[in-house]
């Protein structure tokens, strides 16, 4: 069994309260992936921003084009998700994406990474990687150079979405 390397919490501390060109984008139907990495992350963060569909979450990319995005593969929009992929490094050279998807649709695994997805996922029991992955990858974008953007970072209140 091998160990994983645990973020300490001043360095969650550090992903959450430095102003960032990124956020932690869960791009999904349901919830359902949000809630079991919240759950995973605990209350020391990153904070998570959710959309409802692909063209929400790159209208986010544009505005913070190094975030870390968690994207749900459905049979119905499988091709879609594709597409943004082949051109997320292109366009979001910063960026990075994790796939979940249901278990019926595993066989897309190999696909998912080879079109550029860090982690791929089809349990929520399976989150753990995301989260030390977005972790990571938040860790080590360089802060935002808007003064506005940092002080809401800064705010000890989480918005009201995310209560």
């Amino acid at each position: 069994m091998t160990q994983e390397r645990q973020v300490p919490p001043s360095e969650s501390d550090s992903v959450r309260r430095r102003p960032t060109r990124a956020r932690w984008i869960v791009s999904e139907r349901t919830g359902r992936w949000a809630i079991a990495l919240r759950r995973e992350a605990g209350g020391e963060g990153p904070r998570l921003f959710e959309t409802r569909s692909l063209p929400d979450a790159w209208s986010m990319l544009e505005r913070f084009p190094a975030s870390f995005l968690v994207a749900e593969l459905t049979a119905a929009g499988a091709d879609a998700l594709m597409n943004r992929m082949a051109q997320l490094r292109q366009d979001y050279p910063g960026a990075r994406i994790a796939v979940v998807a249901d278990r019926a649709l595993a066989d897309w695994e190999w696909l998912c990474r080879e079109g550029g997805a860090v982690w791929f996922a089809t349990s929520a029991r399976e989150v753990r990687p995301i989260v030390a992955v977005a972790r990571r990858h938040l860790c080590l974008v360089p802060p935002a150079d808007d003064f506005l953007e940092g002080l809401w970072d800064r705010l000890p209140w989480k918005p009201a979405g995310e209560r």
